[in-house]
């Protein structure tokens, strides 16, 4: 009655000779050839309470039946249709929690949600099997498995032959279904206060194995199962030890405050994957209401003003988060050559400037997101660490958060405090986009396509503006010069300031009518805006974007161009380049433009202008200076070393014989010092600079004498 007659609230009062909600299912089923049909239990509840209680009560029993009609109503629809058709209920009326899952839930239908962390092999499971006599070559008939037990025959049942054991397995004549193992974790809302995570073991069969990624956040309709398990496989007394597990019916993917990540498994025909993707189809009302949104000409300041409305002011901050947020395009050529669209920012400052605030709040926007902190993070568990299985007993590969955090962001906090091992992990993910592992004789090359988002604090907890980026964070060159954007975010003391960031957090605790903020997008309008544009948007250079990309290059590396100097200073290199053309396909996104136009460039390099201002500007000069990014000593300091050593070898020619005695470097210092140019060099200069004179093998150099060789 159900299946036939039921309708839902929309149709409930239109024609009564309507086809029923069900059965307009059940026809695309057959059409599609599909095999299952998937049955909102809320409409169960709506339709018959009683029915919906026997059916969490007793779900073993009752879809049997469910399915036994199911298949009588399509053989009377379509007789020659072969395949079998399943129920599959989802959307039960209340959620149960891992924690709360009793000895008295067995054997129950329940409802949880959790985040993958695990997913075994694909494990073949016997349905029906077929045995031989090993004595006279006769097959029996297929044995049906039941209850996870196969009954093999004692005898051969040939009558002219009736052996005694000697029937044999035969593999290939066997029906066997696939199986998967999946660990569910609880997600961070649920766990209570102090507590440690619980995971569940689902059991996936058929058309839900591979359904779910590490790191998807699911919501899983299943029936809590136990069974027993031996101690150990020597007693022979089976304890009353029970293993429990979830036997899954279907999966949802949940937490749609989250971007939906763009699945590179979307184009699959794998009804599985189809499946997921379903949850995340814009209606046609909402394409609207988001591309009438974008067309509004300051729709640029309105998603800035939208990103974590708390934090006051640090505009460009966050327009560079935004450019993040969206993304660029991932190019491959037919040559192989791969470019990753994701952007990477480093944020660096002075205690209480929010940093870990805006990193907190892109973490619950972002796909996938994996939050982790410097000093809780070790090597491998950022990229991936192996385990034992305890099912199968086989060394596996357990994934770390950056291969969680794929197609999505991983924010890094207390970046300067992560052990040296595990921040040279990041070098090859935030390059070539891949973690490469070769451990146990495991040797595999895992996909982490994310953006990175770190924040660190200056040694000494404030920025020194007199000394180099390099300096203020100990962090290697080469890690550096992998960030798009690097923000200096500083605390400078300014009345004018002080009063109004002093009136905003005031206003936060204390709700002012005349401070709230007016013209915000909610964060749900928000998740939309980007996943529609990560999802749909494709932007590409126009002729004039590419011109204007050209001559912005150009026009950076000329201003190393300093008068009267032989030496050039590398304002920009290849790098810049690359992300000033992710920065300007993301800023077309947030447009929903399929067109990079020249506004979109320009506004790309003030971007990078503003974080290379802060970070790389060499002070002695007072211009940008990408040397320091990239090696870590400014062009100008590497000349200064360079004249030292150059004035020192003349001046040991002039006053030094070859193996003559040896002299002090002290008094070198003060021969130094009265040539007006040198007059500012210390003793540590000197030595560096007579150092390298020493490599070269034209002096000697024990503790501060020097003898010329």
């Amino acid at each position: 009655m159900f299946l036939k007659h039921f309708r839902d609230g929309q149709s409930q009062g239109s024609e009564i000779y309507e086809e029923g909600k069900y059965m307009k299912g059940i026809h695309k089923v057959l059409e599609m050839e599909g095999e299952w049909l998937d049955v909102d239990a809320r409409d169960v509840f709506d339709y018959d309470v009683e029915l919906y209680g026997k059916m969490v009560r007793y779900p073993l029993e009752v879809l049997a039946i469910f399915d036994i009609v199911l298949m009588d109503i399509v053989s009377l629809i379509q007789p020659l249709f072969e395949k079998h058709v399943q129920v599959r209920i989802f959307n039960l009326k209340s959620s149960t929690t891992m924690r709360s899952l009793n000895p008295s839930d067995i054997e129950k239908m329940v409802s949880l949600k959790g985040m993958i962390i695990r997913c075994s092999s694909i494990i073949p499971e016997i349905r029906e099997a077929v045995f031989k006599c090993t004595v006279c070559g006769y097959f029996s008939d297929p044995v049906v498995v039941d209850r996870g037990r196969i009954g093999e025959p004692t005898s051969c049942l040939k009558q002219e032959c009736l052996a005694k054991n000697s029937m044999s397995l035969v593999h290939n004549r066997c029906r066997f279904a696939d199986k998967q193992i999946v660990r569910l974790q609880e997600t961070p809302d649920e766990i209570p206060d102090g507590g440690t995570p619980h995971t569940v073991s689902l059991l996936m069969h058929d058309k839900l194995v591979d359904a779910g990624k590490p790191g998807d956040r699911i919501e899983v309709t299943g029936i809590f199962r136990a069974m027993s398990v031996r101690v150990g496989p020597t007693q022979r007394t089976v304890k009353s030890l029970f293993k429990t597990y979830v036997d899954c019916l279907h999966i949802k993917k949940t937490d749609t405050s989250r971007m939906s990540a763009e699945d590179p498994m979307e184009l699959d025909s794998c009804n599985g994957s189809r499946r997921i993707e379903e949850d995340f189809q814009f209606d046609e009302a909402k394409i609207q209401q988001l591309k009438e949104l974008s067309k509004q000409p300051d729709i640029y300041d309105i998603l800035t003003r939208s990103l974590a409305p708390n934090i006051w002011e640090l505009d460009d901050v966050k327009r560079g988060l935004l450019c993040q947020l969206f993304g660029g395009n991932a190019l491959k050529l037919v040559s192989g050559a791969s470019f990753r669209g994701d952007i990477n920012i480093l944020l660096v400052g002075d205690p209480g400037t929010s940093k870990s605030q805006l990193l907190q709040y892109i973490h619950k926007l972002s796909p996938r997101g994996i939050y982790t902190s410097g000093r809780g993070s070790s090597a491998v568990g950022l990229t991936a660490y192996v385990s034992k299985d305890p099912e199968t007993g086989e060394t596996v590969l357990e994934s770390g958060a950056l291969v969680l955090s794929d197609r999505g962001i991983c924010c890094v906090d207390e970046f300067d405090k992560m052990s040296e091992n595990a921040r040279s992990m990041l070098h090859e993910v935030m390059e070539q986009q891949t973690v490469s592992i070769a451990k146990a004789g495991i040797i595999a090359s895992l996909n982490a396509r994310t953006s990175v988002l770190a924040c660190a604090n200056p040694i000494g907890s404030r920025y020194n503006p007199r000394l180099s980026v390099i300096d203020n964070i100990h962090l290697p060159p080469t890690l550096l010069s992998r960030f798009d954007l690097i923000y200096l975010i500083l605390d400078k003391a300014d009345e004018q300031t002080d009063r109004h960031l002093a009136k905003h957090i005031v206003s936060l605790h204390f709700e002012n009518p005349e401070s709230t903020l007016h013209d915000v997008l909610d964060i749900a309008t928000l998740t939309a805006y980007v996943s529609y544009a990560r999802k749909h948007i494709h932007p590409q250079l126009s002729d004039e974007a590419a011109e204007e990309l050209t001559r912005g290059y150009v026009e950076m590396r000329r201003r190393g161009n300093f008068p009267g100097s032989s030496k050039k200073v590398i304002t920009a290199t290849p790098r810049q380049m690359e992300s000033l053309i992710r920065l300007s396909e993301a800023l077309a996104r947030i447009r929903f433009s399929e067109l990079v136009e020249k506004h979109d460039v320009t506004e790309a390099f003030r971007l990078l202008e503003v974080a290379m201002q802060q970070s790389a500007t060499d002070h002695s000069t007072g211009t940008i200076d990408m040397d320091l990014i990239t090696t870590g000593v400014s062009a100008s300091e590497r000349m200064r070393r360079e004249n030292l050593a150059s004035a020192a070898r003349n001046l040991i020619t002039e006053k030094m014989q070859l193996e003559g005695p040896s002299r002090r470097l002290p008094e070198l210092l003060d021969e130094l010092k009265k040539q007006s140019s040198f007059a500012e060099v210390h003793l540590h200069d000197l030595r560096n600079a007579v150092a390298e004179l020493a490599s070269e093998g034209f002096v000697v150099l024990h503790g501060d004498s020097v003898r010329r060789v």
